[in-house]
């Protein structure tokens, strides 16, 4: 069997896929599929405009919070045409640059996720633990910069793991198991040695989600224990409330994340529609529930999106 990789004057083609063994089916599973990116990208999007429109939401919480959403919106569109050509127009195809890109976005805008919910917990640190130096702590010069610092750090993992990808050959089926490029997916295809393409993609991992959430969990440590030394059971209350939508968004963000992960690298026996339902969980249930939760548990966003939509009646 032939290999074929980036040398080669033949372009190198990966084979999209649906969810496996469902066939004529996958017209009406993309239904509530389009749905799901529907609420993402009105969600998302109507976070951004509401804490870019209301000044009273230009707080260092509510930055953050539109941190969260730009990135969820990413998420989405990176892999809306390729899902959606998939399932509408069985349009699978898609060369091995594109696919390099879709995932540098994917997995990066992954990470930047995992940053943005570290950063998010460090202002609830704040908030609560040291509430007198919360305005002097959190500038918007230093949100900008813990900003900045996300995305370096981010580009910088993802610049590595995918030029990795262009050394390897390929000289099996190149039959993808999602309809979006996956790292782990990918370099499972190749017939070369991955080893370093596997250990560059742990290492990735390792160094952002798997610094990010350790840091998470000490920091609700150090909240519980502050919070439980507060003497009035109100304010203990509201301290705790503060946290839920956060708390909520971490753990939608990491479970899905963890149980991806674990079952591409130890689940080679399970069902392939166990990989594409995984994988579908994991790419659309933050983006979906993050702006839903924010939007039901906060009430200053919930203001705000009921402001605009009054006004807009107002104005018709």
């Amino acid at each position: 069997m032939s290999a074929f990789n980036n040398t080669t004057s033949q372009p190198l083609i990966f084979l999209l896929t649906g969810i496996p063994g469902l066939g004529a089916s996958q017209m009406w599973i993309s239904i509530p599929i389009c749905l799901l990116y529907v609420i993402a990208l009105f969600g998302n999007s109507m976070i951004l405009f509401v804490v870019i429109r209301e000044p009273n939401l230009h707080e260092p919480m509510y930055y953050f919070l539109s941190m969260l959403s730009a990135t969820d919106l990413g998420l989405t569109i990176c892999t809306l045409s390729t899902t959606l050509g998939v399932f509408w127009f069985n349009n699978r195809d898609i060369n091995l640059d594109a696919c390099i890109m879709q995932m540098f976005f994917l997995h990066g805008l992954t990470f930047m996720e995992s940053g943005v919910l570290l950063a998010m917990a460090f202002d609830r640190f704040v908030a609560i633990c040291a509430p007198l130096h919360y305005a002097t702590i959190l500038t918007n010069t230093k949100i900008a910069q813990i900003g900045v610092a996300v995305v370096i750090r981010d580009v910088a993992v993802m610049i590595p793991v995918v030029l990795l990808l262009k050394r390897l050959s390929f000289c099996r089926s190149k039959v993808l198991s999602h309809s979006y490029c996956y790292h782990v997916d990918v370099i499972q295809l190749s017939c070369n040695d991955n080893r370093v393409n596997s250990i560059m993609g742990l290492f990735a991992l390792f160094t952002t989600t798997g610094i990010d959430c350790p840091c998470i969990l000490i920091s609700y440590v150090m909240i519980i224990r502050s919070v439980l030394n507060i003497a009035s059971p109100e304010e203990r209350h509201k301290a705790f409330n503060t946290c839920v939508s956060h708390i909520s968004a971490v753990s939608i963000f990491y479970i899905p994340l963890i149980s991806l992960s674990l079952v591409h690298r130890y689940g080679q026996k399970a069902p392939p529609f166990i990989h594409t339902i995984m994988a579908n969980v994991f790419l659309l249930i933050p983006p979906v529930l993050n702006p839903i939760i924010y939007s039901v548990k906060t009430k200053q966003i919930r203001r705000a999106i009921i402001k605009h939509f009054l006004s807009m009646r107002v104005q018709m």
